[in-house]
């Protein structure tokens, strides 16, 4: 991406009667990109239509705060923000193939978040990466960083926290979605001298993260939903009411 300043300068050499060539040679910008700004020198940039939310002296609130949510806790599950070279930085989560409706689902939560970014799926070895690029993703994801998520410190910011306090369903099934799952355990008794099988449903969320771990159990506090810690990565929610309100709420992966 090219700012203002160097596309008008470049115009202004062209209209010097330079040549494109020397133009390019002198600016560093190639011939095809100054040919182009002949025609329009506004950028066609990622965030051309929309301004952030978040940027400025006063933050306003986000369009879809529960989209938002959502893509909150499949960005702490199984989401990155990595810079390229032109400032631009690109979100992606990573998606099972196995649920097609989940990546359906993430890709509609991208696109709410910020509807003017175009975004892509892209395959990989047993999974889709949902992607799109913003200069303004770490605005909107504060908590990215270099290196691993449980290596750092996780905290929301005050914003977000208000987000999730508001719209904590969507929270827990972004979270559920990325690094979670429900399954089907079954346990045997005697009754009456005979053994009999029983199945019951429970949820399980695993995060080598303690701070996610928190932020998820802190939530599942708040609505009331009770759970136990299996192991030091590993949350589990089995109580028969608290499933129940899980399957309301949040469902098996599709």
């Amino acid at each position: 991406m090219y700012d203002m300043g160097t596309r008008r300068r470049a115009l202004n050499l062209v209209g010097q009667g330079r040549s494109l060539n020397s133009v390019s040679k002198e600016t560093g910008v190639s011939r095809a990109a100054i040919r182009s700004w002949q025609t329009r020198v506004e950028p066609l940039g990622y965030d051309r239509a929309r301004a952030c939310p978040r940027c400025g002296g006063t933050p306003s609130e986000l369009q879809d705060p529960a989209a938002y949510a959502y893509l909150l806790g499949l960005y702490l599950g199984d989401g990155c923000v990595s810079p390229n070279q032109r400032g631009v930085y690109s979100l992606r989560i990573a998606c099972a193939d196995a649920w097609p409706g989940l990546i359906d689902a993430c890709a509609e939560a991208v696109r709410a978040v910020r509807p003017d970014n175009k975004v892509c799926r892209v395959r990989s070895g047993g999974c889709q990466y949902v992607t799109s690029s913003s200069k303004h993703w770490p605005c909107f994801f504060p908590q990215h960083g270099p290196g691993k998520k449980h290596d750092r410190r996780i905290a929301l910011e005050p914003w977000q926290q208000e987000i999730v306090d508001a719209h904590p369903w969507d929270f827990i099934r972004g979270l559920i979605h990325s690094d979670g799952c429900r399954i089907t355990n079954w346990t045997t008794r005697l009754v009456a001298g005979e053994t009999k099988r029983y199945e019951y449903p429970r949820y399980f969320f695993t995060n080598l993260s303690k701070d996610i771990i928190r932020l998820f159990t802190d939530t599942l506090d708040s609505v009331g939903v009770d759970w136990k810690a299996a192991n030091r990565r590993n949350i589990s929610i089995a109580r028969k009411a608290s499933v129940a309100l899980m399957d309301t709420h949040v469902g098996p992966k599709h």
